[in-house]
């Protein structure tokens, strides 16, 4: 049974939530958690996806990179990162033969002699060191800052390349891409890192991709994205295991449906929610969101706005399979699926693809990557046939507005566009080595953006809740109270935001929560 105030009220359990009330109830604040669904997690979850097998499956969310070291050890939560072995295997086809690009997790002879072959000197390989090597010093830059107050743009640009800042900062990430490197299938492997949850062209002027792009490269200052062993359930439930002990209370089934600041936003905030059969309340000092902010208006009072309305832009395939399939360029099948195997994803292909999309289109090739979470973490089969393994595709450019007037029809044609990117680096089609449900059905799911919205409430289907914003302070930003010193401010002082939302949101990285945190202990402190 709830109480009836709080000094924090949280909305939303996701992964961000979770860490935001493990940090105050830690700190020694009353803490409550509203979680719609049945269960915490979010996005961040392991779930059994096929009867007849007891493998769990990371659903939505899949690998971690941004969760700062800090953050893992502030709350002692003793996850287990395992690196992968194999960053990227990229197949092709050079003169009639079936080839690929191959880059090692720790870069070596390997990598820079599949550079030589596919283009035929070392050239490529010098450029792609030179070209990571100052994105890594840029990286390493803004690392630190993120569980900091922001930092300024002139602050991280003064500890940089200037030619680095203008390439990821400054202009379409597009622009450098194709100055920098000749190779197509080059441009894409690096492009690819810049679309992944965004839809846009690497050319947009709106640099929203390049703000993905740098999202993905700066996790911990090495940008390595590595597997939970376990799951993602496992991060979740270490959060959630932190914020419990240190006794915050979290109720699930609770569907918030109004968050109201006195005049003004100040505090007390009243929180109302639904539990399926009764109506609750509850007041708090602090109210922290945990929900895309297009949302967070709504629960303050404010109509739906479909013009602002976020819009995902990805397709995710889970599938499981009996063993895993030959590639025709004849690479170890255990090497080309243990890191992010690209499909269609040469620079052309990613264009091509993005303009189809644009006119309304499903692309076909479709671009997308692949990577099996078993062969570096096998604890999440249990008790399978030998040989089993599981496979996770993420399909770019299938935006939302595609599958609006016929999901279920557009949704079929999209998972055979991206089973026909796969069966096209294959010996074998990937049907004959997908498992069968007791109903004789393939052990397959296709979440398309329609099914993220339905499932998370994340509006649109959008993973980053609204696209991604740069990770520092804007020029001329205002950083006068602890909301924006932080990142998290909305218009009501009381009520801040710990999603993916906040100014450095997005993936798995508990920033939103961390930062949020820190704003409501700098605000008591203050």
């Amino acid at each position: 049974m709830t109480r009836g105030k709080y000094d924090v009220v949280v909305v939303g359990a996701g992964h961000n939530g979770l860490t935001a009330a493990a940090y105050l109830a830690r700190a020694g604040f009353s803490v409550l958690v509203l979680e719609r669904l049945g269960h915490v997690g979010g996005a961040a979850i392991s779930a059994q996806a096929f009867p007849g097998f007891p493998t769990r499956l990371s659903r939505y969310s899949y690998l971690v990179s941004l969760l700062p070291d800090q953050v893992v050890a502030d709350l002692d939560l003793g996850l287990d990162l395992v690196s992968r072995p194999t960053a990227s295997y990229s197949p092709t086809v050079r003169d009639g033969r079936a080839t690929g690009l191959l880059v090692e997790r720790t870069e070596g002879d390997a990598t820079r002699a599949s550079f030589r072959e596919l283009t035929g000197s070392d050239d490529e390989y010098d450029a792609w060191r030179a070209f990571y090597d100052g994105v890594a010093e840029l990286a390493q830059a803004v690392a630190p800052t993120l569980t900091q107050p922001l930092g300024t743009a002139a602050a991280i640009r003064a500890q940089v390349d200037p030619q680095v800042w203008r390439d990821v900062v400054e202009q379409p990430i597009g622009v450098a891409i194709g100055r920098r490197f000749r190779d197509d299938l080059v441009r894409g492997v690096v492009g690819t890192d810049a679309l992944i949850g965004t839809f846009a062209s690497l050319h947009d002027r709106s640099l929203a991709q390049n703000r993905c792009f740098l999202y993905h490269l700066i996790g911990n200052g090495t940008g390595e994205w590595r597997v939970p062993v376990g799951g993602m359930g496992a991060v979740t439930d270490a959060l959630a295991k932190a914020a419990v002990d240190a006794g915050a209370e979290i109720v699930t089934g609770a569907g918030v449906s109004a968050i109201r600041p006195q005049d003004g936003g100040a505090a007390p905030v009243e929180v109302r929610w639904h539990d399926g059969s009764s109506e609750h309340a509850v007041e708090a000092s602090y109210v922290l969101a945990n929900v895309a902010p297009w949302v967070l208006r709504i629960l303050l009072g404010d109509d739906e706005d479909p013009t602002t309305k976020p819009e995902g832009a990805q397709l995710k395939v889970n599938l499981l399979l009996s063993r895993l399939p030959r590639l025709r360029s004849g690479i170890d099948p255990e090497v080309a699926f243990a890191g992010t195997l690209h499909l269609a994803e040469t620079a052309a292909d990613l264009e091509v693809a993005w303009a189809a999309a644009q006119r309304g289109e499903l692309p076909d090739p479709l671009p997308g990557e692949v990577y099996c979470h078993s062969l570096t973490d096998p604890s999440i089969l249990g008790d399978v046939p030998p040989g089993t393994h599981t496979l996770t595709y993420f399909g770019l450019h299938t935006p939302a507005r595609l599958f609006a007037k016929d999901p279920e029809g557009r949704r079929a044609e999209a998972l055979r566009l991206a089973i026909a990117s796969l069966d096209a680096v294959l010996e074998e089609p990937i049907d004959e080595v997908v498992l069968r449900n007791p109903d004789g059905s393939p052990c397959i799911e296709a979440k398309i953006p329609q099914d993220i919205e339905a499932d998370l409430a994340m509006p649109g289907g959008h993973i980053f809740h609204g696209d991604l914003e740069w990770p520092w302070a804007p020029a001329h930003a205002r950083l006068e109270t602890p909301g924006e010193r932080w990142g998290v401010q909305t218009e009501h002082p009381a009520v801040l935001l710990c999603g993916s939302g906040a100014r450095r949101g997005g993936a798995v990285s508990g920033l939103g929560g961390q930062n949020a945190a820190q704003a409501v202990l700098e605000s008591v402190a203050g």
